[in-house]
């Protein structure tokens, strides 16, 4: 078994910090642009690539509403609500 089959999907995207997906798509594009990787494990590479992809773009985008929720309070009272972390 080689290593992108190894790694390929053994942590929920989720659960894992932003910063961490970002470190491991940028692994998987470089293990899909390097030679000698089987197609199989090309595939996998990819579909976990667009889980983590996924899960990085709907993180970020909850982050950017609670931001412009933040910024737009009246009265100049700033509240966050639903900050889970």
């Amino acid at each position: 078994m080689s290593d992108a089959e190894r790694t390929a999907g053994t942590r929920t995207p989720d659960a894992e910090s932003v910063e961490a997906q970002l470190r491991r798509l940028e692994s998987i594009v470089d293990q899909l642009a390097g030679d000698g990787i089987e197609l199989d494990a090309a595939l996998k590479l990819f579909e976990e690539g667009v889980g983590r992809l996924r899960a990085v773009t709907s993180r970020l985008a909850a982050a950017e509403a609670q931001v412009k929720t933040l910024v737009e309070e009246s009265e100049g009272d700033f509240t966050l609500e639903g900050l889970d972390e």
